[in-house]
């Protein structure tokens, strides 16, 4: 299965530098020289030469990629890995996006909420995004609101303030 883990941005200096928006919780490890990267370019991949952390962005070199010309031309390419679909993340605690998209999410009390259909990674915190009777509600993804999370049985359960689910769709 292919997952997103990055998305390149603006170049930075002038000797083919990017900047890259992680979308993952690896980034160490996703973009450690000579990892491999899967890439909308003319090769299909881009492999990373250099990178490392300035002012809290996450800089890249990718092999070939040597001015600010050919760094420009990255500019929006989503980085993505293939992973096995079997695996799981180290931590228990952490899950990948495609084990929570398709689950069914209902309240501590048994109420239908819907099926997550994405999960968004804001700059702040991560959104469960989930469609249904409510329509679409997007579900801060901290533990004090999502304390159950079985992707075994495409379940999560939630505990939402006052506020968050508004009366269902008529």
């Amino acid at each position: 299965m292919r997952v997103v883990v990055g998305r390149i941005g603006r170049p930075h200096g002038i000797r083919g530098e990017v900047t890259v928006e992680p979308r993952t919780d690896e980034p160490d490890e996703r973009f450690a020289p000579g990892a491999v990267l899967l890439a909308t370019t003319p090769t299909g991949r881009l492999e990373v030469e250099r990178a490392h952390w300035h002012s809290g962005r996450l800089l890249v070199s990718f092999t070939g990629v040597h001015d600010r010309n050919a760094a420009e031309a990255l500019r929006g390419v989503i980085l993505e890995v293939d992973r096995d679909d079997a695996a799981v993340p180290d931590d228990p605690d952490e899950f990948y996006d495609s084990a929570l998209i398709g689950c069914r999410v209902t309240t501590l009390d048994g109420r239908d909420v819907g099926e997550v259909t994405e999960v968004a990674h804001l700059p702040a915190q991560d959104l469960l995004v989930v469609n249904g009777p409510y329509g679409e509600v997007l579900i801060p993804f901290v533990e004090e609101i999502v304390p159950t999370i079985e992707p075994a049985n495409r379940s999560v359960v939630i505990d939402p303030p006052p506020g968050l689910i508004e009366e269902p769709l008529g």
